[in-house]
């Protein structure tokens, strides 16, 4: 194999790949922190704040209205799709944390192809100095 068709290979598909992988991964570590805001926020509702409580809630651009809960029994939840689901404190608890386990796996599904694609990385690096060096010597 030609020494540039190799660095082509690394560059145009390995260093690519690691790339998508590399955001897919930043974009489930995103939302397991979303998820993990959410079930401390509700514990935090649940445990506290029982009678209701003032808050700002962004409508969109980063403009705040300032909003009072009354009824802190039931949330909103995001499952997927933007579709929301409508939990009762406890429940929602429940489903981050199913949500978090899932996410995780998923996580360790894509860290492993990107562990594998840095090795082939690697591998076709390490063939391209052992080939430089049969040219030379």
């Amino acid at each position: 194999m030609e020494t540039d068709k190799i660095e082509s290979f690394i560059n145009d598909h390995l260093r690519e790949d690691l790339k998508v992988y590399e955001a897919h991964l930043n974009h489930l570590n995103s939302e397991i922190m979303e998820y993990n805001q959410l079930k401390q926020t509700a514990d935090t509702i649940r445990n506290n704040f029982r009678e209701g409580f003032k808050t700002k809630v962004d409508i969109g651009g980063n403009f705040l209205v300032q909003a009072k809960v009354d009824n802190t029994d039931r949330i909103l939840v995001n499952v997927g799709l933007n579709h929301f689901v409508e939990f009762n404190l406890d429940e929602a608890v429940k489903f981050c944390e199913f949500k978090v386990r899932v996410l995780n796996k998923e996580a360790d599904v894509i860290r492993e192809e990107s562990l594998k694609c840095r090795a082939n990385i690697k591998l076709a690096l390490m063939c391209l100095g052992d080939k430089n060096k049969l040219n030379s010597g």
